[in-house]
């Protein structure tokens, strides 16, 4: 199956991406991306007000990410298969009319955010509403409901989700600090697997 990584014309995207052939991207001119990121088949990512997804990143199939408005993903987070991202909705107060068949004023979407953090992680089939942040390395249980904020490095289940027990996080970082030594050279530039397969020196690292 073919990459798309570099046809769709994103605002940026780096190193080592791969997009599989049939995951849908819309608005790509809105959406930036960082190195090492891989987006399954099935995926459906809509570009809304910003769109910001870090580095190495993996969203699995039958995610879908939707609602216009802001959505970021930082480095070293995941979605699994099957999830829901709303980062907008609709007007339920019955002041205005509803879904985007309709055109404005009669229809009037509530634009909003969703924010990933690093180390975050989350579980097959969960849904996740506007106006969330799920905290650095927050992980979220399979089928939860995210309603509202998850606290940094805690596990949370359910539907609504809810704080299960504190996530470890000193093994966590301490890979992390290991692969940025080993991935970036000594400006902070990400190596891509071409230099490091071929052995290519880093370019300014130290010998």
């Amino acid at each position: 199956m073919a990459n798309q990584a570099y046809a769709l014309g994103f605002a940026h995207v780096g190193q080592d991406v791969i997009i599989w052939s049939l995951a849908r991207i819309v608005s790509p001119e809105v959406i930036s991306i960082g190195d090492s990121v891989i987006i399954d088949d099935f995926v459906f990512l809509m570009g809304g007000e910003k769109t910001v997804i870090g580095s190495f990143v993996h969203i699995a199939s039958f995610t879908s990410i939707t609602g216009g408005g802001e959505f970021i993903m930082e480095d070293l987070s995941g979605l699994s298969g099957g999830i829901r991202v709303y980062t907008g909705n609709e007007d339920y107060s019955g002041e205005s009319l509803t879904n985007p068949a309709v055109p404005y004023p009669y229809r009037v979407p509530i634009r909003s955010f969703v924010h990933i953090k690093k180390h975050a992680i989350v579980g097959a089939n969960t849904v996740i509403l506007p106006g969330v942040t799920i905290g650095e390395g927050a992980a979220v249980g399979a089928n939860s409901l995210i309603t509202k904020d998850c606290e940094p490095w805690t596990i949370y289940v359910g539907s609504p989700a809810r704080a299960l027990r504190p996530r470890p996080r000193e093994r966590i970082l301490e890979l992390e600090a290991q692969l940025r030594r080993e991935l970036y050279n000594a400006q902070g530039n990400y190596i891509p697997k071409s230099s490091r397969n071929s052995g290519l020196l880093r370019i300014g690292s130290k010998t």
